[in-house]
């Protein structure tokens, strides 16, 4: 095979690349796009394998991305996609390179944060575009020899055809020029003395680019103090790792605190409802369903998923694939709520058994969906309960189309925000606005130790006329008593 020379990389007038490709990275980044879009590398940034990079001197976040370069074959302009392959020569391995230190200050250009001398590595070998089917390619990505991107273009949100022809209605792609095609999630920082290497094949291993080779080096020219300089935050830290976590960042804060969850554990559903009521919110119940699990008691965050009514052409655009069904099972958290918005439709499933094991094993509260559930026997096997309307063997391609994911939705009559609280039991299902969560819960603590003292007065044979509610005799009374109590 031709490998990549440094003819290849002076015949490339136009670096492109696009933003956001690979469904995987789609979720880990919490958007996924409905067209692609891109943004320009100046062919200066191209270099080969075996090439090293600098991490410019005062930055600290240089980020790799994997990616699958596309090397165009002849001149495309307002070409359709049945064509559009046609104009491509080869694909080769590429590392999309940029330090997130910049990005404040050209965010959206990406002019200087991506593009510095060395940061599009490219190679080493070029595979014929005739050779391989462009669906069925595989990259990886090796940091320090250790595989950290793995992925294939068997579901990416935009074919690569799809992307000439995209970008040919409006500019002319000429020959040799390049276009990234996104990176899958995985991508991270290097630091210096790092090594990276990249490979692109088909997905029975034979043709290979071989691995592309990129080593790190720490740059000691400061930046001149006329331009923008390097400044960077939790925010691109979190970017650039992939996580908070792999940045070695704290969990953000949650609102509900362990000591918050346990009290509204304690407290019964329905006392939740009077006090919601008495703060004037009526409409907080997810109404109309069951529980495979009736005997647990639920309370987390929610998380959302919308489903709108099955169009056969939208089906065909977001129903395959890492659609946004999956997206939201995949990146389900500890102790959180899944929550979907099925429009009260019975006759279909909205999740199974696969994917409701899915998101047991990520450490999913619950699953609430005011649709059907199908494999029911084994999705109430689990231990994780779902509240539900009804069984139904059908997929969702017969009622529902998966359609996005963490946006405000209605389920069993009532709205749900991602980052409601939700208590569900077998009483009923409560949403609870995060806000008034804390002296809510407080407010039901006191009602409850009240109708505790009511009780009691009541079985010891007292009418309920003026203790039920109290009077303000039988409020010194239980002033007393509660006195008594906590001295016991």
């Amino acid at each position: 095979m031709e490998q990549v020379n440094g003819d290849t990389l002076a015949a490339a007038r136009k670096v492109i690349a696009v933003h956001i490709n690979y469904p995987s990275r789609a979720a880990q980044r919490g958007r996924t796009p409905a067209q692609p879009s891109y943004f320009l590398k100046p062919s200066s940034s191209l270099s080969l394998s075996g090439s090293a990079v600098e991490r410019p001197a005062g930055c600290e976040l240089l980020g790799y991305e994997g990616e699958i370069a596309l090397v165009i074959g002849k001149a495309a302009r307002r070409v359709g996609l049945e064509d559009a392959w046609s104009h491509v020569a080869a694909v080769t391995a590429s590392n999309d390179l940029g330090v997130y230190d910049l990005r404040w200050a050209d965010k959206g250009s990406n002019l200087r944060s991506k593009g510095g001398d060395g940061f599009t590595p490219v190679g080493p070998a070029l595979i014929p575009a005739d050779a391989v089917d462009p669906s069925r390619l595989r990259i990886r990505t090796w940091h320090n020899g250790q595989l950290v991107q793995d992925d294939t273009t068997e579901d990416l949100l935009f074919p690569f055809a799809r992307l000439v022809a995209d970008l040919s209605q409006l500019l002319t792609l000429e020959e040799g020029d390049i276009i990234l095609t996104g990176t899958p999630a995985g991508a991270s920082v290097a630091r210096p003395g790092d090594v990276l290497e990249v490979e692109v094949g088909t997905l029975d291993g034979s043709p290979t680019t071989g691995r592309l080779v990129t080593r790190v080096e720490e740059g000691t020219t400061p930046f001149a103090d006329f331009g923008a300089g390097p400044k960077v935050d939790d925010v691109q830290r979190e970017e650039a790792w992939g996580s908070r976590e792999a940045a070695g960042l704290p969990a953000p804060a949650s609102v509900l605190t362990p000591v918050l969850k346990a009290k509204l554990e304690s407290v019964a559903t329905a006392t939740l409802s009077s006090q919601l009521r008495k703060r004037g919110l009526n409409n907080v119940s997810i109404d109309g369903l069951q529980a495979t699990r009736p005997d647990r008691r639920v309370v987390g965050l929610a998380r959302t998923l919308r489903y709108v009514p099955n169009r056969e052409d939208l089906f065909k655009s977001h129903g395959g694939g890492f659609n946004a069904q999956k997206r939201a099972i995949d990146s389900v958290n500890e102790g959180e709520i899944l929550v979907m918005e099925a429009r009260g439709e019975k006759g279909t499933g909205t999740v199974g058994d696969i994917l409701a094991l899915r998101a047991q094993v990520r450490g999913a509260a619950a699953i609430i969906t005011d649709g059907g559930v199908r494999d029911y026997a084994a999705v109430a096997g689990l231990e994780m309960p779902t509240y539900f309307a009804n069984p139904h063997p059908a997929v969702l391609g017969r009622r529902h189309v998966p359609w996005d994911t963490d946006i405000t939705i209605a389920c069993g009559g009532t709205t749900v925000q991602p980052g409601d609280i939700i208590v569900a039991d077998s009483d009923g299902i409560l949403v609870i606005p995060p806000a008034i969560a804390g002296e809510l819960v407080e407010d039901c603590i006191r009602q409850e130790q009240e109708e505790a003292f009511i009780f009691e007065m009541v079985k010891q044979g007292n009418s309920v006329d003026g203790l039920y509610p109290m009077n303000a005799e039988w409020q010194a009374r239980y002033e007393d008593w509660k006195a008594g109590k906590s001295n016991d």
